[in-house]
C-alpha cells in the first residue's frame, strides 16, 4: 500500500507534529515558556488543570521529541493499513485520551495514597502516553476490527500483519519503559487508556 502524504487527509497528523515542534522551540530553544510550568505534576493539577493538556506538548529533550514524532508517523501508517474511514478520528482520540489517561493515573494515585499511604511525587511530560494509547487501541483493533467510535463510523478492519508488528513494537516499548528517566506509569496508563477507548 502506497504511503502517500495528502495535506487534506493528513492535516491532523501534520498539525499535531507541528504543535509538538513549536512547543519544543518555545521551551527548549528560545525559552519563551518555562517547561516546569507546563508538565504534569499530580499535586498541582487541582489548581492548574491546564497541565493535563500542556504536559503532552512538551518534551524532555530532542531525542524524546523525535521518538514521539516517529510514533505519530507509525500510528498514521497503522490507521491507514487498518482502513480508517473517519478523517477526524485522530484528533478526537487525542482529546478524549488526555482526559481518560489522567483519570487512570488519578485512580492509581488514590489507591497508593488511600490504601498504602504512599504519596507519589513525580512529574511527567511528552506525547508518548498518547502514542501508547494509540498502540493499545490499534493492537486490539488489529485483532477484532472496530466499526464505530463514539457513534461515528471508523471502519477499521482486523489485520494480522499490523497485529504482529504492533505486538513487537509494544513489547520493545514496554522493555524500554524501564529505562532511567522514562515514565513507565505514563506508558502503561496510556496503553490501558487505549484499550479502554477500544471498548467505547
Amino acid at each position: 500500500m502506497a504511503f502517500n502524504i495528502s495535506i487534506s487527509k493528513d492535516w491532523q497528523y501534520i498539525f499535531s507534529a507541528f504543535l509538538l515542534i513549536t512547543f519544543f522551540i518555545f521551551t527548549d530553544l528560545i525559552g519563551v515558556f518555562d517547561k516546569e510550568s507546563l508538565i504534569f505534576v499530580p499535586r498541582l493539577i487541582s489548581d492548574q488543570p491546564y497541565r493535563i493538556f500542556t504536559s503532552i506538548l512538551v518534551h524532555a529533550d530532542l531525542n524524546h521529541l523525535l521518538n514521539n514524532l516517529f510514533g505519530i508517523i507509525i500510528t498514521r501508517y497503522f490507521l491507514i493499513r487498518l482502513g480508517i474511514q473517519n478523517r477526524f478520528f485522530y484528533l478526537k482520540f487525542i482529546l478524549i485520551c488526555s482526559f481518560l489517561n489522567f483519570f487512570i493515573i488519578w485512580i492509581y494515585e488514590k489507591i497508593l495514597s488511600e490504601i498504602f499511604n504512599i504519596y507519589p511525587n513525580y512529574a511527567t511530560l511528552g506525547f508518548s502516553g498518547i502514542i501508547y494509547a494509540l498502540y493499545g487501541f490499534l493492537l486490539l483493533t488489529s485483532f477484532y476490527g472496530k466499526s464505530y467510535f463514539l457513534g461515528k463510523k471508523v471502519g477499521l478492519k482486523s489485520n494480522d500483519d499490523v497485529k504482529e508488528i504492533l505486538i513487537v513494537i509494544c513489547f520493545i516499548g514496554f522493555i524500554f519503559s524501564f529505562s532511567p528517566g522514562v515514565s513507565l506509569l505514563g506508558h502503561v496508563s496510556g496503553f490501558l487508556t487505549g484499550c479502554c477507548l477500544f471498548l467505547i
